[in-house]
Parts: C-alpha cells; structure tokens; sequence
C-alpha cells in the first residue's frame, strides 16, 4: 500500500469499445512512451487470434495466457498498457496494476457500446462480434458490463467517453495520470488497493485512504451513480465533514441534500427511520436516488436500513466516519434498528454500492470512540488471522496514535477479512457467523444497560473477553491466548471487565440473541488465536460463572 517502488505506467481498462486501443495509442504517442497492447501480445504469444484462443483452448487457456502477457508488461517503466476488459476481475491483476502505475478506466454505457458494435460491425464486414450475437446484445452487454462495476470501479480515475471524441479522450485520460501522479507525491495522502466485496446479490469496491473524502464524488460515477445524492448523518459528523462530502458530490455532478439526525444509539429507531421516509417522500426521492451514510455505525445502520426498504431499494453508499464502522459494520450489508427489548431485532441484508473510508476522518473523533472501535479490528485477528494479530501487537502504540501508515493498513487488512467472509456467507447462514465473536455477550450487556452506559466496541472489548474465559472453561483455549487477547485490549485502551451491571438482565437479552437456536445460544469460541469454533452445549453454569467474573470486577 502507499508509495512503493516506480509507479509510473498508464494502464487503461474499460469495457469492450470503450475506446482503450486507438486512445492507448495515442497517449502513447502525446507522452512518447512505449506502448503495449495485452491484446496484441496474448495472441502473439499463443500464435493464433484471440477468439480462436477461446474456441480452441477456453478461457482459462486464455486468462493464463494474458496474466503472463501483463506481468511482463507491469515491470516495464513508464508505459501505457491497454488491458482487456476482463482483466480487472482477477485480483492478482489488480494488484499488478497498483503497484506498477495509474490504472484509468474508460467508461461508457451499455447504449453507447452498442451503438459502437453495430457501426464497428458495419464496417468490419465479416468480422464477428460476439456481442452481438444473442437474441438481446444490449441487454448482454448491460448485465456483463454491471457484473464487472466493481472491478472498473477500483481505477484510480474513470473518463466517461460517451460525449467526448477522441482527442478529448487522450486530453482527459493524461490529466487524470497527472493529477493522479501529483497526489502520490503528496506525502498527506495514503492509499491502498481497492478492495472487491463479491456477494450474490452484489459486488462492490472498498476505497481505504487517507484524505480521500474528495473522491467521494467520482467513485459514485465510476459505480454508475448519477442525479440526485441524500446524506445521511448524524449532527456531530456533518458538522466535521458535510461540507466536504457535499463538494465532492456537487464537483462530479450530483444534486445534494442532507438529513441529520441526533447522534447516539437511541436514534436507531423505527420512529426515527419513518422521520427520514417524511423527509424522502417531501423531495420526491425516486429509485435511482442514492442514500450516502455519513458517519459512524449507527448511521450506516441507520440510513442502510431506510435505503432498503424505501421505495424498495435506494442505491446505498457507506462512508463511515468511524473506526468500527471503518472496520466491520459498514461492509457486509447488515443494516437495521432497535427494538426496546433488544439490539438490531429489525433489520436485513442489504449491500451497498460502494464504501469509501477516508481513515484521517478518524482525527476528529472523540478520544473514547476511536478507542472503543479497536475491538472490532481486534476481534477479526483472533477469529481469522493469527500474523494481523501480531502486526497489531506490533503497531498497538503507532494505532493509538492514529499514524496514517500503519493505520490505514490496519483497516485495509480489517476490511479485507470481514470482506471475505461476507463473500463467502452473505446471509450470516454458517461461516459469517464467526464475525459475531464477543457479541452475544456484548448484546447482553448493551440491553441490560439501556444502550446509554457503553460504546458497541466497549462492549464488545468486554465481551470478547468473556468468550475467550468460556472458550478456557470448556477446555478449547490455551490460557496464554486468553492473555494475549485480553492484553492487546488493553493496550488499545479497551475494557476487558466492568461492574455494577445486572447479570439477571443480561442472560434475559442473550436469550434474544439472533444466534439462539432452539432456546440454545450458538458461541463463537476460539481454538487457538485464528482459529474459531461453534458451540451450543455450554451449560449455564459455565456461562453464568463467566459473567460474574466479568460484570463484578
């Protein structure tokens, strides 16, 4: 991530007849750079034209072939390389691409790429165009080209063509590389690789950087979002952060406005959602709409909740503000309110378009909220990644001290495991389950404290804490992991035990858990640090014994 080594290719991506070999040219030509067309060289290589490569060999003959063709093409030196459209797809390709240079996606839509098929073929004569040999090319077109979004999407720019001749293409697509080279130059920037969330029902990229609110804006149009934008947040965060997400979406285009809400769990409601469908339905909000979630957790439960039930799906964007919705709740598409008696009890999966975490938001946090967030981070290390635990270890000091390097990694590689376990497990049906360490507990005690006397992380801090104890009890977990956890907690200044808090009340709210199975709580316990396990067979008496050890400290 960040700067790293000579990045200095122009690489262009785009769907068929966008436009990326005659434009690849020519910007060739204007920076008088070598250019390489992936193309041209997969059939040089196979000896044979590409379609004949697919009919032939397959495409995994063929995807072979080009991942050869691009390594070789990433370790030149200031080139511009034209990719095929699918190249993007394969993350080992995405990470060849960020790390050799500036990778620009051109961009148009699927009636504009039509029309470019039929003209092509008109002119062409013989040559066959797959495209358009279905019963319906457009539709085709528009459902393989939604397919790969995400994947364009994780450009560093995108030039919408449609408009533009070419000239005008190669003009844009030179800026954008220059202004995309200026920012790595800036040493107030930190970036990362985009990550790809690929579930059933939708893919979506996650941007994690710092000072990338600015691009907030353009990422939408890269996810072909466009029209009318409404934040949601809450008052403390548009109060930091309004104004520059309002720009950003102004500056790519968007109409704007913003609902706010009061900050803090209690808002979380059913009432508050109906305020915000009153407030919706006075600007004759329409389904192409997009919701943007400005802010913390509960503002992405929040507004993704209202984007999923209005008008039966609103485009949905999260850009969480902070640290535990950086790292958990806004990727994975659970979003709901609260029921009096319990936590998130009315709610659904619901993904969104895009994320975009700017990680320098973090700064304008209050001291115990960015701290209560380091549970989450935590928790996915102990559940799934034993070296991101010892990374964590490692930077506990730099982490408190929100050093942009280590930071942003932190996130990014937070993100990433919570990302592929929502690909695998998009309904939290099996092995999502596992993200829901620590929180029987911490559910418990939220509910018995009226949601008001600790931070979702806190509690989680807490309750983590508790099923590492049960995890010991049952004999599954070594005693020096149980320290190990509960000492990097620590270390992040979260609790590991609290007082004066109803035990009775607590074992009522579990018995509400969404993970109870026949009146039998469902434990996400630990085998080892990385290692996870089920359990329903702990008896109350264990688990009655750990919450005294916990909640009379």
């Amino acid at each position: 991530m960040g700067k790293k080594g000579t990045r200095d290719n122009l690489i262009l991506a785009g769907f068929s007849f966008t436009g990326k070999t005659v434009v690849a040219e020519r910007v060739a030509g204007r920076m008088k750079r070598r250019l390489v067309d992936s193309d041209h060289e997969i059939a040089t290589l196979a000896g044979k034209p590409i379609p004949q490569i697919f009919v032939e060999d397959g495409e995994s003959r063929f995807r072979e072939l080009e991942q050869r063709v691009l390594q070789w093409a990433c370790r030149r030196r200031k080139a511009v390389i034209a990719i095929g459209g699918g190249a993007v797809v394969d993350a080992r390709n995405r990470d060849m691409f960020f790390s050799s240079g500036v990778l620009i996606c051109l961009e148009a839509t699927p009636q504009t790429i039509y029309q470019r098929l039929i003209a092509s073929q008109q002119e062409g004569g013989n040559v066959e165009r797959p495209l358009l040999s279905v019963p319906d090319p457009l539709s085709r077109i528009a459902t393989l080209k939604a397919s790969r979004q995400a994947y364009y999407a994780t450009a560093d720019r995108a030039v919408h063509t449609d408009d533009l001749s070419i000239d005008q293409v190669v003009e844009e697509v030179i800026s954008q590389y220059e202004q995309v080279m200026s920012r790595r130059g800036d040493d107030r920037y930190v970036e990362s690789l985009p990550i790809v969330v690929a579930t059933v029902t939708q893919n979506y990229p996650v941007y994690v950087g710092w000072n990338v609110m600015d691009g907030l804006g353009h990422r939408m149009r890269q996810m072909d979002l466009e029209g009318y934008a409404s934040i949601i947040s809450d008052e403390n965060v548009f109060h930091y952060h309004g104004a520059q997400a309002t720009e950003s979406l102004k500056q790519a285009g968007f109409d704007v406005d913003a609902c706010l809400v009061p900050p803090g769990e209690t808002t979380k409601s059913i009432d508050t959602a109906v305020q915000i469908y009153d407030w919706l339905i006075d600007r004759r909000t329409e389904r192409g709409h997009a919701i943007v979630a400005l802010g913390g957790g509960m503002v992405g439960d929040l507004a993704g909740f209202v984007a999923s039930t209005f008008l039966r799906g609103l485009p949905l964007v999260q850009v969480p503000t902070s640290l535990i919705a950086m790292a958990d709740s806004s990727i994975g598409g659970k979003v709901a309110v609260n029921h009096p008696q319990a936590k998130n009890l009315i709610g659904s999966f619901y993904q969104p378009r895009l994320v975009l975490i700017d990680v320098n938001t973090l700064s304008t946090l209050p001291k115990r909220e960015l701290v209560s967030g380091w549970a989450e981070v935590v928790k996915h290390g102990f559940i799934l990644d034993a070296d991101y635990v010892r990374f964590l270890e490692t930077n506990a000091a730099s982490l408190g001290d929100l050093e942009q390097q280590p930071t942003t990694e932190a996130i990014r590689r937070s993100v990433a495991i919570k990302g592929s376990v929502v690909s695998e497990d998009e309904r939290e049906r099996d092995r999502r389950m596992i993200l829901n360490y620590g929180h029987t507990i911490a559910h418990g005690i939220e509910a018995a404290t009226d949601y008001d006397r600790f931070l979702h992380g806190e509690a989680v801090a807490i309750g983590m804490a508790g099923a590492a104890r049960l995890s010991q009890r049952l004999g599954l977990l070594d005693p020096a992991a149980v320290s190990r956890q509960n000492g990097l907690l620590q270390r992040l200044g979260l609790p590991t035990s609290c007082s004066k808090v109803d035990i009775k009340r607590v074992l009522q709210a579990m018995e509400l858990d969404k993970k109870v199975r026949q009146k039998a709580v469902r434990w996400v316990l630990l085998e080892s640090i990385g290692r996870t396990t089920f359990r329903s067979d702990a008896g109350s008496e264990d688990v009655e014994r750990v919450l005294q050890e916990l909640l009379t400290a």
